[in-house]
């Protein structure tokens, strides 16, 4: 007989369906052998599929890990808050708790018609990647760079992220690094577009990790811990950040548009 998980296809940073980023919650009574989580998350095809079994250890309520098409990854912001989304509205209560293997202790709060999502935040230092910027299709300001492969690039306007067209076959050979393209927003403080191709993420639609890292950035340019973001993918998606110490929140919508059960 086969194997069946709770299954849920969400919506991130979505009031309605077809916007935001998607992602699978798979809610596992134990931990599956790590090429099976792969397996399942390229089955899926979603940027990441969050995977989540109760925490016995009682520093959370749940443990999560996340997979993209291609590899596990050490955090992922849109499908925490997807996880949160459906564990509040299977469960009820306000808040929940996640133990992760390389980000901590993670939680989503409700908050007005949705959530919030605390992560930490990540900063970075002026540096140089001219690999990667020869790559975009036009030079940035800066760059800015950190040892966990995240990689801000900066540009002076919201036409010029939109008008980016990267060689996203060699951005990948460079390694599952962020490539976070920047610019001062339109409609909001801040957009981005994010390529993450080494990891099987040509494009992101919406990068919850990506604006821990964009969060602080911008707060010392801005001058303020709040701001609004908008992520200028196909899809798009929009974000409110606070910046609160050593955390990052990020506060948006989900929507559950696909419940039902894998097959394994």
């Amino acid at each position: 007989m086969p194997q069946t998980f709770p299954y849920w296809h969400v919506d991130a940073f979505a009031a309605r369906p077809f916007g935001g980023n998607q992602a699978a919650v798979m809610v596992l009574e134990s931990w599956l052998p790590d090429a099976e989580l792969i397996a399942i998350a390229a089955e899926n095809l979603f940027a990441e599929t969050a995977f989540v079994v109760r925490d016995c250890s009682g520093a959370a309520d749940w443990e999560l890990r996340w997979c993209t098409p291609a590899c596990e990854v050490a955090l992922c912001g849109h499908a925490t808050l997807a996880a949160g989304h459906v564990l509040l509205t299977q469960g009820g209560g306000a808040r929940v708790t996640f133990r992760t293997r390389q980000a901590g202790l993670l939680e989503v709060v409700r908050a007005g018609a949705g959530y919030e999502l605390a992560l930490p935040a990540i900063p970075t230092a002026r540096g140089e990647y001219p690999e990667a910027v020869r790559l975009l299709g036009a030079a940035p300001l800066e760059v800015w760079r950190n040892d966990d492969r995240y990689n801000i690039f900066l540009f002076d306007s919201e036409a010029a992220v939109r008008a980016l067209t990267p060689d996203l076959r060699a951005l990948g050979a460079l390694g599952p690094d962020q490539f976070i393209c920047t610019a001062p927003g339109e409609n909001s403080d801040i957009v981005s577009r994010v390529f993450v191709p080494g990891a099987g993420v040509d494009e992101d639609s919406v990068t919850g990790s990506a604006h821990a890292v964009l969060a602080p950035f911008w707060a010392q340019r801005l001058g303020r811990a709040v701001m609004t973001a908008h992520q200028a993918s196909a899809r798009g998606g929009d974000l409110a950040l606070r910046l609160d110490g050593a955390k990052v929140w990020l506060g948006g919508p989900c929507i559950t548009v696909v419940e039902g059960r894998f097959f394994l």
